[in-house]
């Protein structure tokens, strides 16, 4: 397991040449499916993002991020930063906020959404916006 807040920083190296693309600034989910669907890369020196798909990722571990492709993905969903997102249950409850998310990093699963009153696991995500992620009431 890793929180999204290990993965924040790490180098993303490309397979071959190990030649080293940017960090990685963020983590793109699909809160129904409850899957890292893409990565969004910070160059170095310079303030440029640029997106991959999960699919394209060899390995993400401790040290770094291993990609077999740096090509951009046809299509980019939108993003939302999940760490500080507001949490609400479907029937409108507030349930905090959003401090981690625990993901598997082979599969890009998410596992657990961490919050200052526990873990809620993953299998509750509804939805995710701008105002708020969304979770079934437990």
């Amino acid at each position: 397991m890793m929180l999204f807040s290990q993965a924040r920083g790490l180098p993303v190296l490309t397979l071959t040449e190990a030649e080293e693309i940017g960090v990685l600034k963020s983590l793109t989910v699909d809160a129904p499916a409850g899957v890292v669907t893409h990565v969004r890369v910070r160059r170095r020196h310079s303030r440029r993002e640029s997106v991959l798909a999960w699919g394209a990722l060899h390995a993400v571990g401790p040290d770094a991020v291993l990609v077999r492709s740096a090509a951009a993905p046809s299509e980019v969903p939108q993003h939302h930063e999940l760490p500080g997102l507001r949490i609400l249950t479907e029937t409108g409850d507030g349930l905090g906020t959003v401090q981690d998310v625990v993901f598997e990093p082979e599969t890009g699963r998410l596992e657990a959404i961490r919050t200052a009153h526990g873990d809620l696991p993953a299998d509750r995500l509804l939805g995710l916006g701008d105002y708020a992620l969304v979770v079934r009431a437990g």
